[in-house]
Protein backbone atom coordinates (compact mmCIF):
# COMPACT_ATOMS: atom_id res chain seq x y z
CA UNK A 1 0.00 0.00 0.00
CA UNK A 2 1.70 3.56 -1.03
CA UNK A 3 1.89 6.09 1.63
CA UNK A 4 0.82 9.63 0.35
CA UNK A 5 3.02 12.22 1.22
CA UNK A 6 -0.42 14.60 1.38
CA UNK A 7 -3.56 13.84 1.72
CA UNK A 8 -6.61 15.55 0.01
CA UNK A 9 -7.73 18.58 0.91
CA UNK A 10 -11.90 19.41 -0.22
CA UNK A 11 -13.87 16.19 -0.20
CA UNK A 12 -15.53 15.54 -3.65
CA UNK A 13 -18.00 13.19 -4.93
CA UNK A 14 -20.15 13.14 -8.03
CA UNK A 15 -23.19 11.45 -7.09
CA UNK A 16 -23.17 14.00 -3.50
CA UNK A 17 -26.19 16.77 -4.55
CA UNK A 18 -28.19 12.97 -5.69
CA UNK A 19 -27.48 11.24 -2.86
CA UNK A 20 -27.51 13.73 -0.03
CA UNK A 21 -31.14 14.82 -0.41
CA UNK A 22 -32.92 12.88 1.44
CA UNK A 23 -36.77 14.33 3.03
CA UNK A 24 -39.53 12.39 2.91
CA UNK A 25 -43.36 13.16 3.48
CA UNK A 26 -43.20 12.09 6.56
CA UNK A 27 -40.75 14.78 7.80
CA UNK A 28 -42.99 17.60 5.96
CA UNK A 29 -46.10 16.12 7.74
CA UNK A 30 -44.09 16.35 11.15
CA UNK A 31 -43.17 19.84 11.28
CA UNK A 32 -46.34 21.12 10.41
CA UNK A 33 -47.57 18.83 13.25
CA UNK A 34 -45.12 20.38 15.71
CA UNK A 35 -46.03 23.72 14.71
CA UNK A 36 -49.29 22.87 15.73
CA UNK A 37 -48.47 21.67 18.73
CA UNK A 38 -46.63 24.95 20.18
CA UNK A 39 -49.48 26.21 21.52
CA UNK A 40 -49.56 23.32 24.14
CA UNK A 41 -45.76 23.13 24.86
CA UNK A 42 -43.98 25.02 27.69
CA UNK A 43 -40.49 24.22 26.28
CA UNK A 44 -38.59 23.40 23.28
CA UNK A 45 -36.33 20.72 23.49
CA UNK A 46 -33.97 20.31 20.89
CA UNK A 47 -31.66 16.82 20.79
CA UNK A 48 -28.51 17.18 18.48
CA UNK A 49 -25.97 14.91 18.24
CA UNK A 50 -22.45 16.61 19.85
CA UNK A 51 -20.19 15.61 17.01
CA UNK A 52 -21.63 17.67 14.75
CA UNK A 53 -22.82 20.42 17.34
CA UNK A 54 -22.77 23.32 14.25
CA UNK A 55 -23.14 21.96 10.54
CA UNK A 56 -25.87 19.27 11.59
CA UNK A 57 -28.59 21.65 13.03
CA UNK A 58 -31.81 22.30 11.25
CA UNK A 59 -32.26 25.88 10.17
CA UNK A 60 -35.82 25.44 9.59
CA UNK A 61 -36.15 25.05 13.24
CA UNK A 62 -34.91 28.27 13.76
CA UNK A 63 -38.05 30.09 11.50
CA UNK A 64 -40.75 27.49 12.47
CA UNK A 65 -40.46 26.62 16.22
CA UNK A 66 -37.80 28.39 18.10
CA UNK A 67 -37.96 31.70 19.62
CA UNK A 68 -41.55 31.42 20.56
CA UNK A 69 -40.75 29.32 23.69
CA UNK A 70 -38.06 28.38 25.87
CA UNK A 71 -35.52 26.31 24.17
CA UNK A 72 -32.96 24.02 25.26
CA UNK A 73 -30.03 22.33 23.20
CA UNK A 74 -29.01 19.16 24.02
CA UNK A 75 -25.98 17.64 22.82
CA UNK A 76 -26.03 13.86 23.06
CA UNK A 77 -23.63 11.09 22.38
CA UNK A 78 -21.19 13.06 24.47
CA UNK A 79 -19.63 9.91 25.31
CA UNK A 80 -18.44 10.14 21.48
CA UNK A 81 -16.61 13.09 21.53
CA UNK A 82 -13.45 14.37 23.34
CA UNK A 83 -14.28 16.17 26.76
CA UNK A 84 -11.85 19.00 26.52
CA UNK A 85 -13.93 19.79 23.26
CA UNK A 86 -16.95 21.18 25.49
CA UNK A 87 -16.05 24.64 26.51
CA UNK A 88 -15.23 25.31 22.70
CA UNK A 89 -18.38 24.18 20.98
CA UNK A 90 -20.56 26.41 24.17
CA UNK A 91 -17.95 29.18 23.23
CA UNK A 92 -19.15 28.74 19.23
CA UNK A 93 -22.51 27.98 20.37
CA UNK A 94 -22.82 31.30 22.00
CA UNK A 95 -20.87 33.53 19.83
CA UNK A 96 -22.78 32.38 16.81
CA UNK A 97 -26.20 33.29 18.91
CA UNK A 98 -27.15 29.24 18.14
CA UNK A 99 -27.75 28.36 21.46
CA UNK A 100 -27.36 29.79 25.13
CA UNK A 101 -28.55 27.01 27.18
CA UNK A 102 -26.97 24.02 25.98
CA UNK A 103 -26.27 20.31 28.22
CA UNK A 104 -24.11 17.73 27.05
CA UNK A 105 -25.37 14.40 27.68
CA UNK A 106 -24.93 11.00 26.86
CA UNK A 107 -28.73 9.09 26.87
CA UNK A 108 -27.71 4.93 26.64
CA UNK A 109 -28.67 4.75 30.57
CA UNK A 110 -30.01 7.05 33.16
CA UNK A 111 -26.68 6.84 34.88
CA UNK A 112 -25.71 8.74 31.49
CA UNK A 113 -23.82 11.86 31.34
CA UNK A 114 -26.01 15.16 32.71
CA UNK A 115 -29.50 13.18 32.71
CA UNK A 116 -29.84 14.17 35.67
CA UNK A 117 -29.55 17.61 34.41
CA UNK A 118 -32.35 17.81 32.21
CA UNK A 119 -35.77 17.99 33.92
CA UNK A 120 -34.07 20.53 36.57
CA UNK A 121 -32.86 22.81 33.88
CA UNK A 122 -35.87 22.52 31.56
CA UNK A 123 -38.46 23.62 34.90
CA UNK A 124 -36.08 26.72 35.78
CA UNK A 125 -36.37 27.67 31.75
CA UNK A 126 -40.29 27.62 32.27
CA UNK A 127 -40.41 28.80 35.45
CA UNK A 128 -38.59 31.99 34.72
CA UNK A 129 -40.76 32.84 32.17
CA UNK A 130 -44.70 33.90 31.83
CA UNK A 131 -46.50 30.54 30.36
CA UNK A 132 -49.29 32.47 28.46
CA UNK A 133 -51.96 30.04 27.87
CA UNK A 134 -50.53 27.90 29.79
CA UNK A 135 -49.91 30.07 33.47
CA UNK A 136 -52.43 28.01 35.49
CA UNK A 137 -51.65 25.01 34.30
CA UNK A 138 -49.71 22.57 36.86
CA UNK A 139 -48.24 20.05 34.24
CA UNK A 140 -45.24 20.61 31.93
CA UNK A 141 -45.73 20.14 28.78
CA UNK A 142 -42.32 19.52 25.99
CA UNK A 143 -41.68 19.08 22.74
CA UNK A 144 -38.56 16.80 21.86
CA UNK A 145 -37.30 17.88 18.20
CA UNK A 146 -34.03 17.18 15.97
CA UNK A 147 -32.46 15.96 13.03
CA UNK A 148 -33.12 11.96 12.70
CA UNK A 149 -31.25 9.76 14.81
CA UNK A 150 -29.86 11.68 17.48
CA UNK A 151 -31.41 10.37 20.88
CA UNK A 152 -35.11 11.72 20.98
CA UNK A 153 -36.43 8.53 21.73
CA UNK A 154 -33.51 7.68 24.16
CA UNK A 155 -33.84 10.84 26.01
CA UNK A 156 -37.53 10.29 26.32
CA UNK A 157 -36.83 6.57 27.45
CA UNK A 158 -33.75 7.31 29.83
CA UNK A 159 -36.13 9.99 31.75
CA UNK A 160 -38.81 8.12 31.65
CA UNK A 161 -36.93 5.18 33.64
CA UNK A 162 -35.23 7.18 35.85
CA UNK A 163 -38.15 9.16 37.39
CA UNK A 164 -41.21 6.61 37.06
CA UNK A 165 -39.28 3.48 37.19
CA UNK A 166 -41.28 2.53 33.69
CA UNK A 167 -39.81 1.16 30.58
CA UNK A 168 -39.35 2.63 27.58
CA UNK A 169 -42.38 3.88 25.74
CA UNK A 170 -41.26 4.93 22.11
CA UNK A 171 -38.97 2.90 19.82
CA UNK A 172 -35.30 3.82 19.61
CA UNK A 173 -33.17 2.42 16.78
CA UNK A 174 -29.52 2.93 15.41
CA UNK A 175 -31.41 3.91 11.54
CA UNK A 176 -32.42 7.36 10.45
CA UNK A 177 -36.44 7.50 10.54
CA UNK A 178 -37.87 4.79 13.55
CA UNK A 179 -39.96 7.46 14.31
CA UNK A 180 -42.15 9.01 11.56
CA UNK A 181 -45.33 11.11 13.59
CA UNK A 182 -45.67 13.58 16.81
CA UNK A 183 -46.57 10.98 19.26
CA UNK A 184 -49.50 11.61 22.08
CA UNK A 185 -48.10 12.95 25.43
CA UNK A 186 -45.33 10.29 27.39
CA UNK A 187 -45.13 10.54 30.92
CA UNK A 188 -41.74 10.69 32.41
CA UNK A 189 -41.88 12.48 35.75
CA UNK A 190 -45.10 12.19 38.40
CA UNK A 191 -43.49 14.85 40.36
CA UNK A 192 -44.19 17.72 38.67
CA UNK A 193 -45.90 16.33 36.41
CA UNK A 194 -44.22 16.35 32.81
CA UNK A 195 -45.01 15.23 29.48
CA UNK A 196 -42.86 14.59 27.06
CA UNK A 197 -43.92 15.14 23.07
CA UNK A 198 -41.39 12.53 21.08
CA UNK A 199 -41.24 13.94 16.72
CA UNK A 200 -39.63 12.45 13.64
CA UNK A 201 -36.09 13.55 12.84
CA UNK A 202 -36.45 16.80 10.43
CA UNK A 203 -33.70 17.46 7.49
CA UNK A 204 -33.29 20.42 6.00
CA UNK A 205 -35.02 19.40 2.09
CA UNK A 206 -31.64 20.75 0.66
CA UNK A 207 -28.34 19.99 2.64
CA UNK A 208 -25.75 23.04 3.08
CA UNK A 209 -23.09 21.76 1.59
CA UNK A 210 -21.15 18.46 0.71
CA UNK A 211 -19.28 18.44 3.91
CA UNK A 212 -22.24 19.19 6.13
CA UNK A 213 -24.31 16.29 4.05
CA UNK A 214 -22.00 13.50 4.73
CA UNK A 215 -21.04 14.52 8.69
CA UNK A 216 -25.02 13.90 8.88
CA UNK A 217 -24.31 10.78 7.11
CA UNK A 218 -21.43 9.58 8.85
CA UNK A 219 -23.30 10.11 12.09
CA UNK A 220 -26.27 8.29 10.55
CA UNK A 221 -28.97 10.79 10.36
CA UNK A 222 -29.25 9.89 6.70
CA UNK A 223 -30.10 6.26 5.23
CA UNK A 224 -26.69 4.46 4.90
CA UNK A 225 -27.89 2.72 1.74
CA UNK A 226 -29.27 6.28 0.42
CA UNK A 227 -25.80 7.30 0.69
CA UNK A 228 -23.97 4.85 -0.02
CA UNK A 229 -21.92 3.05 2.83
CA UNK A 230 -18.56 3.38 1.14
CA UNK A 231 -19.21 6.91 -0.40
CA UNK A 232 -19.79 7.76 3.78
CA UNK A 233 -16.66 5.42 4.35
CA UNK A 234 -14.77 7.87 1.48
CA UNK A 235 -15.55 10.48 3.71
CA UNK A 236 -14.39 9.33 6.93
CA UNK A 237 -11.59 8.23 5.50
CA UNK A 238 -10.80 11.87 3.76
CA UNK A 239 -11.86 13.60 7.53
CA UNK A 240 -9.70 11.54 9.82
CA UNK A 241 -6.13 12.04 7.10
CA UNK A 242 -6.74 15.60 7.07
CA UNK A 243 -7.08 16.09 10.57
CA UNK A 244 -3.91 13.79 11.51
CA UNK A 245 -5.83 11.09 12.80
CA UNK A 246 -4.69 7.55 11.88
CA UNK A 247 -6.36 5.29 14.01
CA UNK A 248 -7.59 3.22 11.40
CA UNK A 249 -4.76 1.95 9.90
CA UNK A 250 -4.30 -0.57 13.20
CA UNK A 251 -7.93 -1.16 13.80
CA UNK A 252 -8.48 -1.81 10.43
CA UNK A 253 -5.47 -3.92 9.45
CA UNK A 254 -3.77 -1.89 6.94
CA UNK A 255 -0.11 -1.72 6.33
CA UNK A 256 -0.27 2.40 6.73
CA UNK A 257 -2.58 5.43 6.60
CA UNK A 258 -3.96 5.70 2.74
CA UNK A 259 -6.21 8.17 0.79
CA UNK A 260 -7.77 5.60 -1.43
CA UNK A 261 -10.81 4.16 -0.26
CA UNK A 262 -11.19 1.40 -2.29
CA UNK A 263 -7.61 0.49 -1.28
CA UNK A 264 -8.39 1.00 2.05
CA UNK A 265 -11.19 -1.29 1.97
CA UNK A 266 -10.25 -4.04 0.06
CA UNK A 267 -7.11 -4.61 2.55
CA UNK A 268 -9.12 -4.37 5.40
CA UNK A 269 -11.66 -7.00 3.86
CA UNK A 270 -9.10 -9.25 2.99
CA UNK A 271 -7.80 -8.91 6.52
CA UNK A 272 -11.52 -9.62 7.93
CA UNK A 273 -11.23 -12.76 5.87
CA UNK A 274 -14.62 -11.52 3.84
CA UNK A 275 -15.05 -12.22 0.47
CA UNK A 276 -18.41 -11.83 -2.13
CA UNK A 277 -18.89 -14.67 -4.52
CA UNK A 278 -20.09 -14.01 -8.41
CA UNK A 279 -20.21 -15.08 -11.73
CA UNK A 280 -17.32 -14.03 -13.70
CA UNK A 281 -18.55 -13.64 -17.18
CA UNK A 282 -15.29 -13.75 -18.28
CA UNK A 283 -14.15 -17.12 -17.19
CA UNK A 284 -17.17 -18.71 -18.49
CA UNK A 285 -19.09 -18.01 -15.82
CA UNK A 286 -17.17 -19.30 -13.35
CA UNK A 287 -18.06 -18.66 -9.56
CA UNK A 288 -15.49 -16.71 -7.86
CA UNK A 289 -14.88 -14.92 -5.51
CA UNK A 290 -13.68 -11.10 -4.78
CA UNK A 291 -13.31 -9.11 -1.08
CA UNK A 292 -16.28 -7.47 -0.01
CA UNK A 293 -15.78 -3.94 0.45
CA UNK A 294 -18.77 -2.99 1.29
CA UNK A 295 -19.29 -4.76 4.14
CA UNK A 296 -15.85 -3.51 5.35
CA UNK A 297 -16.80 -0.33 4.51
CA UNK A 298 -20.10 -0.97 7.05
CA UNK A 299 -17.14 -2.25 9.70
CA UNK A 300 -15.47 0.80 9.13
CA UNK A 301 -18.08 3.21 9.85
CA UNK A 302 -19.46 0.49 13.01
CA UNK A 303 -16.50 1.23 14.29
CA UNK A 304 -16.18 5.22 14.27
CA UNK A 305 -19.96 5.24 16.05
CA UNK A 306 -18.97 3.55 18.08
CA UNK A 307 -15.94 5.44 19.05
CA UNK A 308 -13.42 2.58 18.36
CA UNK A 309 -11.59 5.03 15.68
CA UNK A 310 -11.30 7.78 18.41
CA UNK A 311 -13.38 10.43 19.64
CA UNK A 312 -13.83 13.52 17.59
CA UNK A 313 -15.73 16.64 17.20
CA UNK A 314 -16.05 16.28 13.17
CA UNK A 315 -16.99 20.39 13.25
CA UNK A 316 -13.91 21.14 14.64
CA UNK A 317 -12.82 23.37 12.16
CA UNK A 318 -15.79 25.38 11.92
CA UNK A 319 -15.14 25.77 15.63
CA UNK A 320 -11.66 26.73 15.06
CA UNK A 321 -13.22 29.60 12.38
CA UNK A 322 -15.66 30.69 14.71
CA UNK A 323 -12.78 31.65 17.35
CA UNK A 324 -10.92 34.09 14.88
Amino acid sequence: MTVPQTFRTSFKNKYANNILQWFPGHMGKGLKQMQQQLKNVDCIVEVHDARIPISGRNELFKSTLLGIRPHLLVLNKCDLIEKEMQPEVLNALRENNAATDVLFTDCRTAQGHGVVDIVPTIIKKVQDVYRYNRENEKSYNFLVIGVPNVGKSSLINVLRNYYTKRRKATRVGAVAGITRSVLTKIQVCYEPPMYLLDTPGILEPQVRNIESGFRLALCASMQDHLVGFINIADYLLYWLNKNGHFSYVEELGIPGPCDDIIEVLTVSAIKQNSFIKYKDVSKGGKVTQRPHIEAAAQNMLRMFRHGKLGRFVLDSDILSSSQK
